[in-house]
């Protein structure tokens, strides 16, 4: 017997209470387009998707053709649920408010390709996406910036060997395989827990002489095994598939902050957040290295923070050296 996405999400609905089917219909939009991007994402080299697509981003980075096919991807499909009340895009300079906003209840923020730069080399990508409640009467502006505590749902898909969904609704995490064969996500990883400690430590090293003193002291006792293990470097690059290795093995992703990057690179909204949520639902740890992350109120839909996240014992001992 398989659980497909759909019927869990329906499942998860009736424990709640919540027997409306508004919030699978919502998440039946994402499921949709990740299939689609996933779909094009292996026909990848075969087609035109490969390289920019000859603008910029609100972000000031260059956009990859594939870029633009996800968001619009995404756009449409939860353009057409009339649960969605606005969108809010990596790739979008302003929120998306959708014509049948007023009768909608959430509200949905995304990277719609995590890491595309890399798609030219055939590496791992992801879509990394939030869900948020619009209470009823209420303004788009007044609930676009609301803190992490506030999510309905998070979750990423990670294109690579095999497309996999993991998601969050507060009620522990679960991942799924996309099975071409039936063209369904199907259960896969039941009730996620994240190690209490692993043997990995992921971060962009070539930084390592502009990050803050504390980081580097933490890398050192990575190094010579002060936490009482040997630690391996593993980074791909590809925050999505970076995360997923920490929350399938454990150990720690640090994107610190920089000369460059003072206040962080990621962005809090649609990358750190909903990693957060995943991490603290599997009994892992984030925070952005001045306090939990997903306490911190955004003051634009663009925010970028630095992010620590992974097992317990290497995140508690990096909060322990910056005076947490």
């Amino acid at each position: 017997m398989i659980t497909t996405i759909q019927s869990h999400l329906l499942e998860q609905q009736r424990e709640a209470d919540d027997a409306s089917g508004t919030f699978s219909w919502t998440m039946s939009g994402i499921t949709l387009a990740t299939k689609m991007i996933a779909a094009e994402i292996r026909k990848a080299g075969l087609n035109d998707v490969y390289g920019a697509a000859g603008a910029t981003n609100v972000q000031g980075e260059a956009q990859q053709k594939l870029d633009v096919y996800a968001n619009e991807a995404l756009l449409h499909c939860l353009g057409l649920r009339d649960s969605v009340a606005a969108l809010v895009s990596e790739e979008n300079d302003e929120a998306v408010v959708l014509s049948h906003h007023e009768k909608g209840k959430y509200i949905i923020v995304f990277d719609p390709l995590d890491g595309s730069s890399n798609i030219d080399v055939n590496v791992n990508v992801g879509t990394i996406f939030s869900i948020f409640k619009k209470p009823d009467g209420a303004s788009i502006d007044s609930v676009l910036l609301q803190s992490g505590l506030e999510q309905v749902a998070a979750g990423y898909v990670l294109y690579g060997p095999s497309t996999v969904f993991v998601y969050t609704a507060g009620k522990g995490v679960y991942g799924f395989t996309l099975d071409p064969a039936i063209g369904a996500y199907v259960l896969s990883f039941d009730n996620m827990q994240m190690p209490k400690q692993g043997s990995y430590y992921s971060v962009n090293e070539a930084n390592y002489e502009t990050f803050p003193l504390p980081y580097r002291q933490f890398l050192t006792e990575l190094r010579i095994g002060q936490l009482g293990r040997t630690y391996s470097s593993r980074y791909i690059g590809s925050l999505v598939a970076d995360f997923h290795r920490t929350l399938l093995k454990g150990g720690i992703f640090l994107y610190p902050p920089t000369d460059k990057q003072p206040k962080g690179k990621l962005r809090l909204l649609y990358e750190a957040n909903p990693l957060a949520m995943i991490a603290e639902q599997a009994g892992g740890l984030a925070t952005t290295g001045r306090g939990r992350v997903l306490e911190v109120m955004p003051e634009n839909i663009h925010e970028r923070t630095s992010l620590i996240v992974g097992s317990k014992v290497e995140v508690e001992r990096l909060q322990t050296i910056l005076g947490l």
